[in-house]
């Protein structure tokens, strides 16, 4: 993915100096006509569904998933009818595009001027499918190392994906099958055991089962080390809290949840970059209040909107001047877990074509049932 490291910082850093573009109700669009909002789980609020109608007069409603993988195959099922906006991550939607599930942007009518522009260059790549943009970027975050700074062994100064695997975290580990694997894979290149770079796993199915060969078989190996497996957030945080994990390979929500509620509990990137994801606004092909799907987007892009939708999930916000209106502590979290260094070396997922997907899920199952 393209989206430049230094000009993202760089953006997101100057977002809290941009002057807010004021938000206007466009009143072409019936007050009374229902959105219907599918998007991550925690990710809309009933203060943001509230905020909504308030500036624009449309009632929404918001109807959660947990995975990518189950976005997908709803859209798939319903043939993309059924809800009027969806919030993919940007390295999926060539897939969208070539199940014909989504329909492409018109760009006139989103106000790009309440977006990072370091955002909206980023998510070309995946986000512009033959010359027509599926997605506005809402978000982005990370995953990374979360620990219990009372239990975990971690030297932050020298941290890898591979202190996972140590043998004082036995038993206390928690991580997401697909992703644990290409934590395990950027650990073993870095030690030049991989038979091909990882990225080229992407690019075709040779170079992609002779790598994970080599990585399944080091995942397994080290198998004994989990305490429990998570793929939403809340069974994420349900490790730390009740099923014994001290560490793991966790999105950077997960550590900001648990240290709003008290628990011990860091985040940190390792040194061979956490891995960081874009998502976004797209429009199913079959949306029927699409209208209202661009007045949400266009709401999205005020500061105020976009410090709510931080506040809810602890993922950084593309709404310019978001972050100049949050809490101390949501600062503070994000300077405690990056350095400049460290979001300059951020690792960003590559287009995950429906081929790579397959795959990575056939990997995964191998790992889970191992």
């Amino acid at each position: 993915m393209t989206l430049s490291r230094r000009n993202f910082v760089k953006g997101a850093t100057a977002a809290g100096a941009v002057a807010a573009t004021p938000f206007t109700i466009s009143k072409a669009v019936a007050a009374n006509k229902e959105l219907r909002i599918y998007a991550w789980a925690g990710y809309i609020t009933d203060e943001m569904l509230a905020d909504f109608k308030a500036k624009t007069g449309i009632n929404a409603t918001f109807t959660p998933y947990g995975t990518n993988d189950e976005l997908m195959n709803s859209l798939r099922a319903t043939d993309g009818t059924g809800f009027d906006i969806i919030m993919p991550t940007v390295d999926r939607v060539p897939g969208y595009v070539d199940f014909d599930l989504v329909q492409p942007l018109d760009t006139s009518r989103v106000n790009w001027d309440g977006c990072l522009e370091s955002a909206v260059k980023g998510s070309e790549v995946g986000g512009i499918v033959d010359g027509k943009r599926y997605f506005a970027p809402s978000d982005w975050g990370t995953e990374a190392i979360a620990f219990n700074t009372d239990y975990a062994k971690v030297d932050r100064n020298n941290l890898s994906y591979g202190d996972l695997w140590k043998p004082e975290h036995a038993g206390g580990v928690t991580v997401r099958g697909h992703s644990a694997l290409v934590g395990i894979g950027l650990w073993l290149e870095s030690m030049g055991k991989l038979p091909y770079p990882l990225l080229d796993s992407y690019k075709n199915e040779k170079a992609m089962r002779a790598n994970f060969d080599v990585i399944l078989k080091t995942a397994t190996e080290h198998k004994a080390a989990i305490a429990q497996y998570w793929s939403t957030e809340n069974e994420a945080q349900g490790a730390f809290r009740t099923n014994g994990a001290i560490i793991g390979q966790t999105w950077d929500s997960t550590a900001f949840k648990l240290k709003q509620e008290g628990e011990p509990v860091a985040y940190a990137a390792p040194k061979e970059g956490a891995l960081a994801w874009m998502e976004g606004f797209v429009i199913p092909k079959n949306a029927n209040n699409v209208d209202s799907a661009y007045e949400f987007i266009n709401w999205y892009y005020t500061p105020e909107a976009g410090a709510m939708f931080v506040e809810s999930t602890g993922y950084n916000s593309t709404s310019k001047g978001a972050d100049a209106l949050l809490p101390e502590a949501t600062k503070q979290f994000f300077q405690d877990s990056y350095t400049e260094q460290e979001l300059k070396n951020l690792w960003w997922w590559p287009i995950q074509e429906p081929w790579y997907v397959a795959l990575r899920n056939e990997y995964q199952d191998r790992y889970l049932s191992a």
